[in-house]
């Protein structure tokens, strides 16, 4: 059995603009590292073997907190792990890529990632961290929509409408070749801190 806590990365200046980041290489904001370093504590509460992480700065700082503060050195960074491109939509606000394209452009290419191309860089990762770590406990720290679609593709049943939160915490359990979902999007620690921040 692999016990794995997939996790978004804290917040960003794009994350409070709400711009589209894709795989614009942001880094945390202050509060985002403080996200973090929440995070961090709570995870410290168990032991953890590894942890991996998209190579994007935002989740490899989110990544370093958490490890620092859980004494793993070595953070594996693994690009399979990065946001969906956003193509043309990048860096955009919602109400630019109205003025822009038009009310209908979701519905436009632009450029944008295909949600089976994310889903498939995800399942690719999380298949080869259950090679290495066959009865492991590892954090996976990613991005809000490639790990949403890879959750869809693992995990039908799950009702992954609700964006991910950041720092928040999903739990998978992979055992007899079936993945199970313990706990989505948890963001209880962020709510701990708050009288300390």
């Amino acid at each position: 059995m692999t016990h794995i806590a997939l996790i978004r990365h804290g917040s960003t200046a794009w994350n409070k603009e709400k711009r589209s980041q894709g795989q614009t290489d942001n880094p945390l904001d202050q509060e985002g590292r403080e996200q973090a370093a929440l995070l961090a504590v709570r995870l410290a509460e168990e032991s953890w073997d590894a942890i991996y992480a998209s190579d994007l700065e935002r989740a490899s700082e989110t990544a370093r907190i958490i490890g620092e503060r859980l004494h793993i050195q070595e953070i594996h960074l693994d690009p399979r792990l990065r946001e969906m491109s956003g193509g043309q939509v990048e860096g955009t606000t919602e109400e630019e890529r109205i003025a822009k394209w038009g009310a209908d452009w979701s519905s436009l290419d632009l450029g944008k990632e295909l949600p089976e191309a994310g889903a498939a860089r995800g399942i690719a990762v999380l298949e080869d961290i259950i090679r290495q770590h066959p009865d492991g406990r590892v954090i996976v720290v990613s991005h809000g929509a490639v790990l949403r679609n890879t959750l869809r593709t693992l995990v039908p049943e799950l009702d992954i409408r609700v964006k991910l939160g950041n720092t928040s915490i999903t739990r998978m359990i992979h055992q007899d070749q079936v993945w199970q979902c313990e706990l989505y999007n948890c963001s209880t620690h962020l709510a701990q801190g708050k009288g300390s921040l």
